[in-house]
């Protein structure tokens, strides 16, 4: 399937991009410190890492692994989240600005959210949803710890909405549920075992009905960003194609300013217009991702 939806290069690359070792990244807490102390801190510890130049809050580790971090006092006291590059994509491309109203709609484990929080300088409103309560749980877990306090969860299902959402949000990010084949790591059958071809067109129906739930509870003027970490057509492109054919003249398809160092992404072509969506092909420092930004008129 996938060497049927990609040039043969692009197809090339992405089995590589199953096959490396992810180096470990993560994103500096700026509602607890800044990313000059937490250097400072790394370098004298003989923590070796660089910055990433499209986002200062981010780090790229170079001799350690994630559970080596998991008793870090920096992690502990929520200072730094680890957290993939690719997922830190979806909540800059939304742009949120203090005081907005922002809908994260399927939020666990919850580095999206808090990342939204610290981008808003913890003012303005985030609620976060998660349907299921024990993945809820450590969202509101996470959400503490990195001091978010401006988040507030709600369990429930994303695609029954409460009525007060109606029109209601300056924003949405929309992290949907999906076959996860941009997480394929061949030294790990976990990764992989689950995926079918009816799983990907089931999620695919759900998407689009969380879709629809995130578009009636935005604002006119309001943006939806929506991702997913598969790299299916079925699961991305076709998606926002159907959301541009669903609701028309309301809805157009913004572009993404967003330049990635050291990133392999792959433009999109949608409603005529080049560049319109975001496909990140997996390597050893990115995980494969779809990210599209749409705005309500």
């Amino acid at each position: 399937m996938l060497s049927a939806q990609y040039q043969p290069k692009v197809y090339e690359q992405i089995l590589s991009g199953f096959m490396v070792d992810r180096r470990v990244t993560l994103r500096v807490n700026r509602l607890k410190t800044d990313t000059r102390r937490v250097m400072e801190l790394f370098r004298s510890e003989n923590i070796k890492h660089e910055r990433v130049n499209w986002y200062e809050d981010a780090l790229i580790i170079q001799n350690k692994r994630e559970k080596d971090f998991e008793d870090h006092r920096l992690f502990q006291e929520g200072e730094i989240y680890l957290q993939s590059l690719s997922s830190m994509i979806p909540p800059l491309v939304l742009q949120p600005k203090p005081g907005m109203k922002v809908l994260d709609l399927t939020a666990a484990p919850g580095g999206k959210s808090t990342q939204l929080a610290a981008l808003m300088g913890n003012e303005g409103y985030i609620l976060a949803n998660e349907i299921n309560s024990i993945r809820a749980e450590r969202l509101k877990f996470n959400i503490e710890r990195q001091g978010a306090t401006i988040v507030e969860v709600r369990v429930g299902d994303g695609k029954r909405p409460d009525p007060r959402w109606n029109q209601f949000f300056d924003a949405v990010l929309l992290d949907a549920p999906c076959s996860g084949v941009g997480l394929f790591d061949m030294a790990h059958s976990r990764t992989y075992r689950g995926w079918s071809l009816r799983t990907v067109n089931q999620l695919a129906k759900e998407q689009r009905k969380l879709i629809e739930v995130a578009f009636n509870a935005l604002k006119p003027g309001g943006i939806l960003v929506y991702s997913t970490c598969t790299l299916m057509k079925e699961e991305n492109e076709t998606n926002i194609a159907w959301t541009l054919e669903k609701f028309g003249s309301q809805v157009s398809l913004e572009k993404i300013g967003l330049t990635l160092a050291n990133a392999v992404t792959q433009p999109v072509q949608l409603e005529s217009q080049s560049n319109t969506a975001l496909i990140i092909i997996p390597t050893e420092l990115y995980e494969g991702f779809f990210i599209a930004k749409l705005r309500k008129r």
